[in-house]
Order: structure tokens, then sequence, then C-alpha cells
């Protein structure tokens, strides 16, 4: 039983209860990209019963014809096993979700931002763009992995980053970091044909996506977390703006709640707004 606090971030234990908040959640205009919760498994059977577990996810989703897709962690799917296990499990996915659920990628530390770009460029290409990647601005050399994405097919969403990288890597003050993802949203919209993701909740960064949007036309969604900023989600969505928003679910709960309490202060303050309004 996920605790009350807990389940304004977390849709449930199982897929059924998730698929139910999509339900919701389509209801009022905003999509959904589940992501069931693991990560840094060590033994294959572990990241092969997950992959599993997607798999399945992505026929459900098929079937239903909801508007909603599928995000998963490289080390949930056996990265931390080996790169071919990663791959063949992440091609599985690919292959059931068959072109009718889109398929993200998550970026997890900087160690393995090399072998995840990889997987997506193939599967881009193979798909013609039904995946899609994640790519952080804290880390500096973001703004040259967008220029090789930039004539992909697929979608790149482009988040602040939340590990804790070091210096000569990674941009450490919060002003430097949303320096350089203003920098890379700007060149995202200019350079890109379409499939630009934006991953925040910064009401200053949302706006400057929005203003972006006026001056290139480039074809973005938002996407927030599931019980950050969730009226603003509505909202945007009602004003004919693409948003969708990140569900996890599973009984990994405690793991995922406890990380994003402690990520960044301005995560604890939207946790404890979305709990008390």
């Amino acid at each position: 039983m996920i605790p009350p606090i807990a389940s304004n971030f977390v849709a449930g234990d199982d897929a059924a209860t998730a698929l139910a908040h999509v339900e919701t959640l389509n209801d009022d205009g905003v999509g959904a990209i589940l992501n069931l919760l693991g990560e840094h498994y060590d033994e294959r059977a572990a990241a092969d019963a997950d992959a599993d577990a997607y798999v399945d996810l992505v026929e459900r989703l098929a079937d239903r014809g909801r508007d909603a897709c599928v995000s998963v962690k490289p080390s949930q799917i056996g990265l931390g096993v080996s790169e071919s296990a990663f791959e063949e499990n992440l091609a599985r996915i690919v292959a059931a979700a068959d072109g009718d659920c889109f398929v993200w990628i998550d970026m997890e530390d900087h160690g393995t931002t090399d072998v995840t770009l990889d997987a997506f460029e193939r599967h881009a290409r193979e798909t013609d763009g039904a995946v899609g990647v994640c790519v952080q601005a804290n880390l500096k050399r973001t703004r040259r992995d967008l220029e090789r994405l930039a004539d992909l097919p697929g979608k790149v969403r482009l988040v602040k980053g939340a590990y804790d990288e070091p210096s000569d890597i990674a941009y450490r003050q919060k002003s430097r970091v949303n320096d350089a993802y203003r920098e890379c949203l700007e060149y995202a919209f200019r350079e890109f044909d379409g499939g630009v993701a934006v991953g925040s909740h910064d009401p200053a960064m949302t706006g400057y996506a929005l203003d972006l949007h006026d001056e290139y036309g480039t074809e973005f969604e938002i996407q927030m977390l599931m019980g950050v900023r969730e009226r603003a989600q509505v909202e945007l969505a009602a004003a004919g703006y693409d948003v969708y928003q990140y569900v996890p679910y599973g009984d990994r709960w405690f793991q995922y709640f406890y990380r994003r309490a402690r990520e960044r202060k301005e995560n604890a303050l939207f946790a404890l707004r979305a709990v008390l309004t």
C-alpha cells in the first residue's frame, strides 16, 4: 500500500493502477509517460523481468489506443550487467512497441551517456523516429551532443539534470545550469525539425520554450512529473500545447520518492506545494 503523500507522485504499485491514471490524464487532455520503477540492477534475471514487464505494457498501451508511451532506464534493463544485455532488452521493448507505442530512453549518470546515445541513434534510424532520448543541460558535453542529435529522427527531452556530477564535466551552480538549459533550448528550437521535449517544472523555462516556439515554429511538447504543477499541466494542455506527465509506478516507490525529495530544494518545495494545494 502506497501512503497518501507518496501516492501524489506514484500512480500505484502495478500496471493496472497506472493505466487507470492514464485514462484520468487523457480526460484532462494530458498524455502520459509510464515508467516502471527500478534501476541499477546487477543481475540479468532482474533486468530481463522488468524488460518483460515493459514488453507487456507497450502491447497493452497499443491495444487501448490511449495517449501514452513508456520511458525506460538503461540500468534497469541490463546496462549494469553488460552493454549487450541492455541492447538486447531495449531491442525487445522497441520491437514490441512496433511504432504503435513511443519508447523513451532515460539518461542516467555521465558514465552511461555514450552507450545511451548510441542505442538511441540506432533505434531512431531503424524505427524512423519511434524512440526518444533524454539529455541533461548540466553536462558540459550536452550542447555538442545536440549537434549530433539534430538530424536524427525521434525526439529529444532536455532536462536540467539531477545527478551529482563532478565539476570538470558538469556545471554545478544553479545559475550556470539555467544558462546552459536556455542555450540548449534555443539551439534545439532553432536547429531541430521537431521532436523537442521540454522537461522542466520551472515556469521561466517553460515560458521561454513558448517564446521559442512562437519564434521558430518548432514542434515540441512539455513534460512534467506526476504530482508537480499538475494544475499548470492541465492549463497548458487546455491552451493547445502538447503536455505529457511522467508517471512512475511499481513496488519500488519508496526509493523514487526519497530520491525526488532529496534531489533539489526546488523539488522539495514543489512537492510541499503539491501536498498543501
